[in-house]
């Protein structure tokens, strides 16, 4: 399941991620949090659904015995965002949940002002994973090296630190699970930005985990459909492929 906003370019959020279940031959249920005034290129405007829509979507598909993971993309606010979370796993026991803590899109739009440090500690500990690039890893923790943020937020759920804004090892993401850190290195040289990349990268590892794939796995696999689509074309819309 994907909870994320609707992008009408699709190549961001609900329409994304659904697109990359159905690659990966996972079905993708999808519930929306947010229609958003797009394109590929620039932000418009959001108009966001509150809690009490959000879970009225959900709950139906929630039941389902076979549902074990979701992934959540752009929230209000992190008090709308620890809500949905708890009452998800209220409503479906066990469920695992692939956060990507998305405070800014690609075109430039900040979705969350002054981060809540201690609302984001509560919240933590209620995820699965967490896929923060190397400036959201710095704004939830108030440090100055992405590393270090990294190994903080560790401390309470597995963390993806995405390699896309790193300034020393740009395309390089690393896996922190407790004491543990895997690095995957950029295999494919010649990729290009792309609009709604860190959506298509937490979906695939969201589909990769429901395949049955471990987090290790489902990381490196998910790092590789992900660059495919950076690679496949020049604009910021990419194209879907295993």
């Amino acid at each position: 399941m994907s909870f994320a906003g609707l992008d009408p370019s699709g190549g961001a959020g609900l329409l994304a991620d659904i697109k990359t279940f159905e690659q990966h031959r996972v079905t993708g249920y999808g519930v929306c949090t947010a229609l958003t005034v797009q394109t590929p290129e620039q932000f418009v405007s959001v108009e966001w659904l509150s809690v009490t829509h959000i879970l009225a979507q959900a709950k139906p598909l929630l039941g389902n015995d076979l549902l074990r993971y979701c992934k959540i993309g752009i929230m209000a606010d992190i008090q709308s965002l620890l809500e949905l979370v708890r009452q998800v796993k209220l409503m479906s026991p066990g469920i695992r949940i692939i956060l990507d803590p998305v405070l800014k899109a690609s075109a430039g739009f900040t979705f969350h002002g002054h981060i809540q440090q201690q609302a984001w500690k509560e919240l933590l500990p209620e995820l699965y994973l967490l896929t923060p690039n190397y400036d959201e890893a710095l704004a939830l923790t108030g440090l100055t090296d992405g590393e270090a943020a990294a190994r903080k937020l560790s401390e309470w759920c597995a963390v993806l630190l995405k390699g896309g804004h790193h300034k020393n090892k740009p395309g390089y993401d690393t896996l922190y699970t407790g004491d543990v850190i895997h690095s995957f290195e950029p295999v494919l040289k010649k990729v290009y930005p792309k609009h709604g990349s860190g959506c298509v990268l937490s979906a695939a590892i969201t589909a990769g985990l429901a395949n049955g794939q471990s987090l290790h796995d489902a990381c490196a696999n998910g790092k590789t459909y992900t660059e495919k689509l950076l690679a496949s074309h020049s604009s910021l819309t990419g194209y879907h492929y295993i």
